[in-house]
């Protein structure tokens, strides 16, 4: 249940019996038995002006306990009772007091002290020192802010004078900031002071700043060399110390027993230990030093500890006549003491006979039911007391079974299957199962009774399906239950293919074919996962792996991929997977660590190390090489070599600069090229090896002999040359000659496209090369002076023709002939005769042909056709144009066909002419069909429309209700062309007569639906205009007959005179209302009844007067909380 309370201090909730926080076994309602604490708050903190907060405190026992709430004035206790609430109350907004602080003058090298003092208040408290602008006063080793938040000094210097020196505190839990009045520092220099002394007075006044010893500020001298410290286990030890003197003590921290400091943070004046344990107790030694002495002090740190349980005691349940023993032991720093209590009174004065009382333990040997009682182990010391409750039940009760009759349950074949028989007794009770038809406790190694009454069957089978009885007894007597057993089938599943290999980039896709029990169905979910980690419910966000459900598609399939892929199959009963494993192949990385061995002139050895093969073994290995003067970056074939070799001698060629690479070759492809090896040179060995291929020649009048030249180890040494002879074909005439370094050389001819014997021979600095072979080049080409003549055109069909031409004489083509070009263009359309823009088209036909077709005509056309010849060199002259026509074809399908009407039975179509007629339009062929939802179909029926110009046709005599199929074909003299086609269906009788006349069209019908929603307006205009003029609730008059006395003093209250107390709220403060706004209800309020604020409720508008004062009553429109910024700690 939950209370409201009000006020401030600490509020304990305490159950008319002392409760127990949890028990043993959780005893039924029904049974008598002592009250136990099932909900309680934690600790709360009450802001100021907050009138209202909550304490839930609930409780259950036989009989029903009573409840009652104490505030004590007791702000700290260390409690583990279970019912108890501290409720921290800040009483008031801390403040600093009002008061004039003197101004501080002081010489250059002093020690002073800022005193904050700051306010109390709920902790915790942040001090910090900043000027009027909330700029931090800058500490270091010379300054210091104490844990007590003091600002100290060890030496002043002229730079800290300033008459803002202000200490801010700050309570977070409070949202609070306060400031004390600024304090103003004046530091007098000596040598200003002087300004008008003579030299030798200023320097004797200087010297009045001493240079000194440490001596120790904090601690302060008063607590003398040393002084004791207690902390508790698990605190954070926080040690300072701070020195005055000149120049600026440097701080020391160490252990004198020469512990070193492991683990501590020492920052100059702080030394701090987080976690504290019993190994940090002991002496830490704080030392000041400077060049003129030192100061110091000792800390002697004692490590203690709270009580806290080694032991608790434990609830029980218990019969008559037997015994316990209830424990309790406790450790802390001092050894803490234990006292028992019996119902929150002390033990003594609830003797039980035959009890024996330790300190650590309570003996019971013959508990009887005065026993029944809640005992407390208390264990406290200087630090603290703590409570454990025991709740002590003594109850002789023959077994209530809780588990409901007649309950069902359901297990999937091969699964363990659970029977419920969850049941109380006390005395202790023997539980035993039986089938109900067989009517004998079941036995055997599958059948397994756990404590709390459960019947476990493992591995179930069909057979055990059936209705089973629990049955409990003690020396009170037995009761039992029946519990039904249905066996569902097992999910299965089976994920195809199963082990799959995939190269990279392409499409994986898995499949999860299921099979369920009817009654799982509805609770089945497959989802997909990789190696453990589940996929969301469609993939992943990329998209890139796609899951429907029983399919999983993996899109551009990469390394990642692979893996194992499991289906999992859930349902309400059992679950299963079937795993697939997934093997991506990729090509292989490149070889790596090339190496050059056993060089030779003619031979090295090349070794590499194998990169990843990607799941598929490497083949071959490719070798290449770069080695071409003249094309460097080119990479060629050297040599191939297994597989399983990583090494390979390779032959090389003389006069070469080689550097070598591999790549590895496996099924899916060949690996990225690894990096170049280092270079390998071999010597020059002779003349060129290898005989020149065969040269070509282009461009007229010049004869181009482009050789192919000779490779890098071909040349077979230095100063490559080729030598080129030539002589006109057949001429006895002397060759020509021309040596060259450049494999191409162009000679001018005097003739175009003539024959010519052409030699060339490769020659270093160390001799020539083979004897060449001659071979027939020509001289360049000429473009063709003269046209082919069109002897004839044929017309083959509306959209074909062929064409026939004579070919030119070979003296006329200067040069070789490629082929014929044709061209030609649509001059008019023989439809309408209208002439057409030029739009020409090109066919070209290749070799010495004298005949080519000209397809993709347009029928019933006129056009111009030219051919011209062309060679190597480019296009002769074009012929004469020759006129040709296309005849008639059949037109397009009609541009598009509709359906405007629809009757019971009759059809109006509706179409538009094709875009190409191809002719003379003669009509339309109409053909339609029946095609009702069945595999047969009607007869075709054919309707021939004449006339060209009609744009639809009306079909009658069809049937109605049934669906029909039209093709409508364009017609000219050569056939009707490719049908357009359309589908509708009749109407029926009913639809037929509720559309007859279509009513909704007519212009009566929509007059006389205007009139009518137009007199509707002006009634419920009328009627609105009379409800406000009258009928309103007379509640104002019924209030001023029979005031309210509680609404009387609340109003009193809202409009009496403005207060200005100490007590007033936070600016934006939120009061909470509940209690004003249950005492101004009146007694026939519809408040209750509404949602929301009831000062915005207005049903109809005659609300409005009479609860128009209920919004003002108390009520506060805004709901914003005070808030600060706290600076950061400096």
């Amino acid at each position: 249940m939950g209370m409201l309370l009000s006020g401030r201090g600490l509020f304990l909730c305490i159950i008319f019996f002392l409760l127990k926080s949890s028990t043993a076994i959780e005893i039924p309602l029904s049974v008598q038995q002592v009250p136990t604490i099932t909900k309680q708050s934690t600790v709360q903190v009450a802001f100021p002006f907050d009138e209202y907060f909550q304490i839930e405190c609930e409780a259950k026992g036989n009989p029903q306990p009573t409840m009652r709430i104490l505030q004590e004035v007791m702000m700290e206790a260390r409690e583990d009772t279970g019912m108890n609430e501290r409720v921290k109350d800040s009483r008031g907004v801390p403040k600093f007091p009002k008061e004039k602080i003197d101004p501080l003058e002081v010489e250059e090298g002093d020690p002073i002290v800022l005193l904050c003092n700051p306010p109390k208040g709920l902790p915790p408290l942040h001090i910090y020192w900043m000027n009027i602008e909330l700029e931090h006063i800058g500490q270091n080793e010379r300054v210091y802010m104490s844990q007590q938040g003091d600002l100290y000094f060890a030496n002043v210097e002229e730079k800290d004078s300033r008459n803002d020196y202000c200490c801010f505190a700050a309570f977070p839990r409070l949202r609070t900031i306060v400031q004390k009045m600024p304090m103003k520092l004046t530091v007098n220099s000596l040598k200003h002071a002087n300004e008008s002394s003579s030299s030798t007075d200023v320097g004797s006044k200087a010297n009045l700043i001493k240079e000194r010893k440490p001596r120790l500020l904090l601690p302060p001298k008063d607590s003398g060399s040393s002084s004791d410290i207690i902390i508790l286990k698990g605190d954070t030890l926080i040690l300072e110390c701070f020195a005055e003197g000149l120049p600026t003590p440097q701080i020391e921290w160490d252990r004198p027993s020469n512990i070193l400091l492991n683990g501590k943070k020492s920052n100059d004046s702080i030394l701090k230990v987080e976690n504290v344990s019993f190994h940090d107790k002991g002496v830490y030694r704080c030392t000041a030093k400077n060049f003129l002495g030192t100061d110091s002090h000792d800390f002697h740190v004692i490590v203690q500890e709270p009580p806290r349980w080694s032991k608790r005691p434990q609830s029980g349940v218990y019969s008559t006549g037997s015994s316990c023993i209830l424990m309790c032991e406790a450790e802390g720093e001092p050894q803490p003491t234990i006292k028992w209590r019996v119902n929150g009174a002390p033990y003594d004065n609830h003797p039980f006979t035959g009890d024996v009382i330790f300190p650590r333990e309570i003996s019971f040997t013959n508990l009887q039911p005065n026993h029944t009682a809640v005992f407390q182990c208390e264990a406290s010391n200087v630090h603290g007391t703590i409570l454990a409750n025991a709740n002590i039940d003594v109850v002789d009760v023959r077994p209530l079974i809780q588990t409901e009759d007649e309950e069902s349950y359901a297990a999937v074949v091969g699964y363990s299957a659970f029977l419920h028989c969850d049941f109380f007794a006390s005395p202790e009770a023997l539980v035993s199962w039986q089938k109900v038809d067989e009517a004998k406790p079941l036995e055997g190694s599958r059948y397994y009774v756990h404590e709390n009454g459960t019947l476990q069957i493992n591995k179930t089978t069909e057979e055990d399906a059936g209705s089973y009885s629990c049955w409990v007894e003690n020396a009170k007597g037995k009761t039992a239950v029946t519990a039904n057993l249905d066996i569902r089938n097992a999910t299965q599943l089976h994920v195809s293919p199963k082990n799959v290999r995939v190269p990279t980039s392409l499409t994986l896709e898995l499949h999860c074919a299921n099979k369920c029990d009817s009654h799982l169905k509805h609770s089945l979910k497959l989802s997909w996962s990789k190696d453990g980690d589940v996929f969301g419910t469609n993939g992943t966000e990329d998209g890139r792996i796609i899951i429907d459900g029983a399919n999983l598609t993996i899109n551009n399939v990469s390394l990642e991929d692979q893996g194992a892929y499991a289906c999992l199959a859930q349902t309400s009963l059992d679950s299963t997977a079937d795993i697939a494993h997934v093997t991506v192949l990729d090509v292989p990385d490149p070889p790596e660590n090339l190496l050059l061995s056993e060089r030779q002139n003619r031979s090295v050895r090349l070794t590499w190390e194998a990169g990843d093969d990607h799941n598929s073994n490497v083949n071959e290995y490719i070798v290449e090489f770069e080695g071409n003067k003249e094309e460097p970056g080119r990479w060629e074939v050297l040599t191939r070599v297994q597989g399983k070799e990583t090494t390979a001698m390779l032959p090389l060629a003389p006069y070469v600069r080689y550097q070598f690479r591999v790549i590895a070759v496996n099924e899916v492809g060949r690996s990225p090229p690894s990096p170049p090896s280092d270079h390998h040179e071999t010597p020059p060995a002779g003349t060129p090896v290898h005989q020149l291929k065969k040269p070509c020649s282009k461009n007229a009048f010049i004869m181009n002999s482009f050789m192919e030249p000779l490779k890098s180890m071909e040349q077979n040494g230095p100063g490559l040359e080729y030598r080129v002879t030539w002589k006109p074909q057949g001429a006895s005439m002397e060759w020509e000659e021309e040596t060259v370094t450049n494999h191409t050389l162009r000679v001018m001819t005097p003739t175009v496209y003539a024959p010519y014997d052409v030699q060339v021979q490769a020659i270093n600095q160390l001799g020539a090369g083979p004897e060449p072979q001659s071979v027939t080049l020509y001289s360049g080409e000429d473009y063709p002076d003269i046209a082919p003549v069109i002897q004839k055109v044929d017309v083959i069909n509306s959209t074909v023709v062929k064409v026939t031409w004579s070919t030119i004489p070979k003296d006329r083509v200067h040069g070789h002939l490629k082929g014929y070009q044709i061209t030609w263009w649509k001059t008019k359309s023989l439809s309408d005769g209208r002439a057409q823009p030029k739009k020409e088209n090109i066919l070209r036909f290749p070799g010495p042909r004298t005949y080519g077709m000209v397809p993709s005509l347009e029928a019933f056309s006129e056009f111009y056709l030219t051919i011209l010849a062309y060679n190597s060199k480019g296009a002769g002259p074009e012929s004469e144009p020759h006129v040709f026509q296309t005849p008639e074809g059949v037109p397009e399908q009609p541009a598009f066909l509709k359906v405007i009407r629809v009757d019971k039975d009759t059809v109006t179509l509706s179409w538009g002419r094709p875009k190409k007629l191809n002719g003379n339009l003669t009509g339309y062929l109409l053909q339609y069909q029946i095609i009702n939802d069945t595999s047969e179909i009607g007869e075709l029926n054919d309707i021939n429309i004449m006339t060209p110009s009609k744009p639809s046709w009306h079909l009658s005599n069809l049937n109605a209700t049934t669906r029909y199929k039209f093709y409508l074909r364009a017609c000219t003299t050569k056939g009707c062309g490719k049908p357009i086609t359309e589908e509708s269906s009749t109407l029926g009788e009913e639809k037929y007569a509720g559309l007859y006349d279509d009513i909704a069209t007519q212009g009566w019908f929509i007059g006389l639906m205007c009139a009518i929603a137009l007199l509707t307006l002006i009634l419920l205009t009328v009627c609105f205009v009379r409800r406000n003029k009258g009928g309103k609730y007379s509640v104002k008059e019924k209030e001023d007959l029979h005031p309210d006395p509680e609404v009387q003093s609340v109003k009193d209250e809202t409009f009496g005179e403005y207060s200005d107390s100490d007590e007033k709220p936070l600016k934006g403060s939120l009061r909470s209302l509940n209690r004003n706004i249950q005492a101004t209800e009146s007694a026939d309020s519809l408040v209750e009844y509404g949602e929301g604020d009831h000062g915005l409720f207005n049903e109809d508008g005659s609300f409005i007067g009479a609860y128009a004062g209920s919004k003002e009553k108390g009520s506060v429109e805004s709901n914003g909380s005070s808030t600060a910024t706290f600076p950061l700690r400096a």
